[in-house]
């Protein structure tokens, strides 16, 4: 007769796992398809990279723009050679107010942008005389300006239009 000599041990308590701060080492052979996904998801982040610079880039230029101020005709507000950030919604959901600077198309040459400030709206009458603007007979308060403007003249400003002046009121191409 054989004698068993193991002993019986009880499983039937509860078992813990013992955790260690030591963190498991993983033993992985290098392979080439390894490498191959690494290839693949490096271009994957580059070409996800690229896509988002080209949304940002048309979203941002959609919604707003930038304009070199060229030219002598805004100072002393805007200085030559000096860039802005105009938004393109603005008038979107608002009406224009004077003192509202602006970048419109020259309407003699629609290549070239102006920035200007909006002096008159639609209905009003502007009057230039004594070195003073006047909007329907009313001294316009200027602190902005360079100097007072040294012409005279009256203008009546049509349904749909603005009259614009530059805050360097004798050296703008303007609507006066």
């Amino acid at each position: 007769e054989q004698v068993n000599h193991k002993k019986q041990y009880n499983f039937s308590r509860s078992i813990y796992k013992l955790e260690t701060t030591q963190p498991e080492v993983q033993i992985q052979a290098e392979s080439q398809p390894q490498q191959t996904d690494n290839w693949k998801r490096f271009a994957l982040d580059i070409l996800e990279t690229v896509i988002l610079a080209v949304v940002l880039y048309f979203g941002i230029n959609a919604i707003s723009a930038r304009v070199r101020v060229d030219g002598l005709s805004m100072n002393p507000t805007l200085q030559h050679g000096e860039y802005v950030l105009v938004s393109r919604l603005a008038y979107k959901t608002s009406e224009p107010q004077r003192g509202d600077i602006i970048v419109f198309s020259f309407p003699v040459d629609q290549k070239q942008d102006l920035i200007k400030r909006i002096i008159g709206l639609p209905g009003e009458t502007i009057s230039i005389r004594n070195n003073e603007v006047l909007v329907n007979g009313v001294k316009l308060q200027e602190p902005y300006i360079a100097q007072s403007p040294v012409y005279n003249g009256e203008w009546a400003v049509g349904e749909g239009q603005l009259f614009v002046l530059g805050d360097n009121r004798n050296d703008s191409k303007d609507s006066h």
